[in-house]
């Protein structure tokens, strides 16, 4: 049997779904995002955005179609107000799209490690080269307008060393060590995506019309802030910069762009993938202080995620995947043999 000929297994189709739904979702907010765009720079990256999502999505669905499955509706023009006054400025536009090439490259990855079929994985290898080299222009234009937030810099040791104390573990009581360069890792890109998931609740919260909707992106602002907070806390601890704010970046519009499912979707997509990362924080943390931070951050997270889902459940607006068979419903036999 060809390889290509072969069925999709549940996760080929599963990641081919979330690609889809969470592709057009992005579509829309790049959509909305390159229509109040100034800066024809930035424009023009978008653009190239908005051009390879047009690929991708056309294969994705040839995929999903072969094997029978219904194309899920995901998102479209319904949930965008193209007349909708600017919300956002050109700065935020651009960190919001470095920040979604971040997520699409480990989407990639994730879907490519559990495919088996050749055209699939071909299929997510292109989409994987595609975010890398949009990752590339949106660093070099951050870089270029002098707003890339980097890291902090690190004195290099004359030598290795080892670890020697216990006491490197300690980070609640002055006797442990200061922060390691793997641990910066994970600690300033959850604040840098942390930093983004505010801003956004912050101009959703203004902009959509549902009390209930409105309610819970404060309670997510809240959350993320306390989250950046505590991680932030450990940073100025150890006399490290902290990536700055982007509030500033959010218009005073209350006209919505989006639907309030889209908005409600977006913020539920960006609390589960910060589990994610959290738990990837909290495996690599050594210091007790950290570890506690990201577990407080998990446990914070999961209850806005519930939240979301009683949400998105009550409207109708979250979309079902595709579900194993039911064996039990499939085995009772309604036309019992003579």
């Amino acid at each position: 049997m060809e390889n290509d000929n072969l069925k999709l297994t549940s996760s080929e189709i599963g990641t081919l779904w979330g690609e889809y739904v969470n592709g057009t979702m992005a579509e829309i907010v790049n959509r909305y995002m390159i229509s109040i765009l100034e800066d024809e720079s930035i424009k023009k990256v978008f653009e190239i955005a908005i051009e390879t999502w047009e690929k991708q999505k056309k294969q994705l669905v040839s995929f999903i179609e072969k094997d029978g499955f219904p194309v899920p509706i995901g998102f479209t023009e319904s949930d965008l107000n193209k007349s909708a006054e600017r919300l956002f400025s050109d700065t935020f536009c651009l960190n919001y799209l470095h920040i979604m090439t971040i997520h699409g490259l480990l989407g990639h990855t994730t879907a490519l490690s559990v495919s088996v079929r050749k055209d699939i994985r071909e299929f997510y290898n292109s989409c994987d080269n595609d975010a890398k080299s949009m990752y590339d222009l949106t660093i070099e234009l951050l870089l270029k307008k002098g707003i890339f937030q980097r890291d902090p810099y690190f004195y290099p040791n004359e030598s290795p060393e080892f670890i020697s104390t216990k006491d490197f573990t300690d980070g609640f009581f002055g006797k442990g060590r200061l922060l390691s360069a793997t641990e910066i890792i994970s600690i300033s890109l959850n604040i840098k995506k942390g930093i983004m998931a505010k801003v956004l609740s912050i101009g959703f919260s203004q902009v959509t019309e549902s009390k209930e909707v409105r309610k819970f992106f404060e309670e997510l602002e809240k959350t993320a802030d306390e989250n950046l907070q505590a991680l932030s806390k450990i940073m100025h601890k150890d006399n490290l910069p902290v990536p700055m704010s982007w509030e500033s970046e959010v218009t005073t519009s209350k006209d919505s762009p989006f639907s309030d499912k889209l908005m409600l979707y977006h913020m539920g997509f960006l609390a589960q993938t910060a589990q994610v990362y959290y738990g990837t924080g909290l495996a690599g943390a050594m210091r007790t202080d950290l570890a506690v931070a990201y577990e407080k951050a998990i446990l914070k997270t999961l209850r806005i995620t519930k939240n979301w889902f009683d949400i998105m459940v009550k409207n109708k607006w979250l979309e079902q995947p595709p579900l194993a068979p039911n064996r039990k419903e499939l085995a009772q036999d309604e036309y019992p043999h003579s």
